[in-house]
């Protein structure tokens, strides 16, 4: 991976359908760690810096494409609006797109100490990580993709998803 096609996102990127503790299989693919990165559209230095690591990752995609520059609508794309695509109000004003890695992403803290309770980081929670994107053309479908690197936290967030504690879930319950 060339340093062109790495992004680090910014402190506002939030985590959704976050599979980063445990590889999963999706559609009986092989297993993977993956997450769903949400970055407010008002984070235009993250989206530019993505833009250029896509346009990068297209130019040294140029062999993978029979030596064709492909443009940009010709490609599936990593980079999703979730006003357009997602009917879900976390992802409104946002763009998102998905990051997946065969190998675990090292997962800290601001500190850059690793997080070992896996409750901590999870769909919600904001984090700055690394992605890197790569040409692929599986079965002539061009296009690029984002792989995921390494997790930062940098706060707690509202829990994304079906997410319930045991406190809100349950009373006491007196042992007589």
């Amino acid at each position: 991976m060339s340093q062109s096609t790495k992004v680090i996102t910014r402190i506002n990127t939030r985590l959704s359908y976050a599979n980063i503790w445990k590889p999963k299989s999706i559609n009986g693919c092989k297993e993977k760690y993956s997450v769903s990165l949400i970055i407010p559209k008002s984070d235009t230095k993250t989206i530019q810096k993505i833009n250029k690591a896509i346009d990068a990752a297209i130019e040294e995609g140029i062999s993978k494409f029979g030596g064709k520059n492909l443009n940009k609508a010709a490609l599936k794309l990593p980079l999703h609006d979730g006003d357009v695509e997602k009917y879900d109000p976390n992802y409104a004003n946002c763009y998102f797109l998905n990051a997946n890695s065969i190998t675990s992403p090292q997962i800290v803290n601001k500190k850059v100490q690793p997080i070992l309770n896996h409750d901590e980081v999870y769909s919600g929670c904001y984090a700055r990580v690394s992605i890197s994107f790569y040409a692929f053309n599986i079965k002539g479908n061009h296009g690029i993709a984002c792989g995921l690197g390494n997790i930062q936290k940098i706060r707690d967030g509202e829990p994304l998803g079906a997410r319930s504690t045991a406190i809100n879930d349950f009373s006491a319950i007196d042992d007589k």
